[in-house]
């Protein structure tokens, strides 16, 4: 039996809701028109739920009885963390998705939108990558865990459309950055963690020592039109496999501390799937995006530096 169609308006449950794609979605429903008449969007953070318990999970799914969920809750971090902790970063993530997911059955949500990530994508691969790529091989081993687990989400979104007709679907951004991002040098991720370094460099005159070799490349995104990409998703978008996000942008940073690891050299996506869709969306030039990045930096910076 496939998911009923709600004829009423959503009620949509962001899990990650205080998280860097989270307030991304927030600010377009609340700022851009994103929300439509009728509609009840709740961000969850997890101060609301551990979703890593189902019993948690089950109980804040029973207080909003949200018609769809935009998924986004993951245990997350930067490289070396992930090099560090690859185990439990496999574990916390099956559970969360698991238990989201299954959920989400049981309540009779009507659609599932879950943010991967391009990491899922093979380490030895040819490029560009595309949707079809993602089981064509094992990850990186810099952080399989977390790679393996988000690719499960795929597995089970299929697995609920072959027993039960779910249209659960997912999204796969790239390299995503912007306000509210982890700026914490050590654990953030890369763009944002480079706006801190840069930032205490130059305030406390010292040279900007950065990791890794320069030779990795990196395709990024804007946090913003990652939201407003997913809330397409979640409207129009009607296909259980999933579908990359991303500009046409990439940048090769010029790193100097070659005694600590570059990660995966390339993961370079395509995102041709996505233009023939939307082939007029305008992504936020890389530039700009960077300044407003910057910018909610150096504004909210008491808050966001570690």
């Amino acid at each position: 039996m496939g998911s009923e169609i709600n004829a009423g308006p959503m009620c949509v449950l962001v899990t990650g809701g205080s998280g860097l794609v989270g307030k991304a979605i927030e600010h377009v429903v609340q700022k851009e028109g994103g929300k439509h008449e009728g509609e009840q969007w709740i961000f969850l953070s997890s101060t609301d739920a551990d979703l890593v318990d189902v019993g948690q999970t089950r109980a804040v799914f029973e207080k909003y009885r949200p018609t769809h969920v935009i998924h986004l809750a993951a245990k997350v971090g930067g490289l070396y963390l992930h090099m560090r902790e690859n185990l439990q970063f496999l574990r916390d993530n099956i559970k969360i998705n698991d238990n989201v997911l299954q959920t989400a059955h049981d309540m009779g949500v009507t659609k599932v939108v879950s943010c991967l990530s391009s990491c899922i994508f093979p380490d030895k691969t040819t490029y560009p990558i595309d949707e079809t790529m993602i089981h064509n091989g094992p990850p990186h081993d810099s952080n399989f865990g977390y790679s393996h687990a988000k690719r499960m989400i795929d597995v089970q979104n299929r697995a609920y459309f072959q027993q039960y007709g779910h249209r659960y679907t997912a999204v796969i951004p790239t390299n995503v950055f912007g306000p509210y991002d982890n700026f914490n040098i050590e654990n953030g991720h890369v763009l944002s963690a480079l706006i801190n370094k840069t930032y205490k460099a130059k305030k406390e005159g010292t040279p900007v020592n950065v990791c890794g070799s320069g030779a990795p490349r990196r395709q990024f995104i804007y946090s913003l039109d990652v939201g407003r990409l997913i809330i397409w998703v979640l409207r129009e978008y009607e296909e259980i496999d999933p579908i990359i996000v991303s500009g046409e942008c990439s940048a090769m940073f010029t790193l100097f501390d070659t005694t600590l690891s570059d990660g995966q050299m390339k993961k370079t996506a395509c995102n041709s799937k996505l233009r023939r869709y939307l082939p007029d969306f305008t992504f936020t030039p890389l530039k700009e995006a960077i300044k407003m990045t910057c910018d909610w930096f150096m504004t909210n910076y008491d808050t966001a530096r570690t």
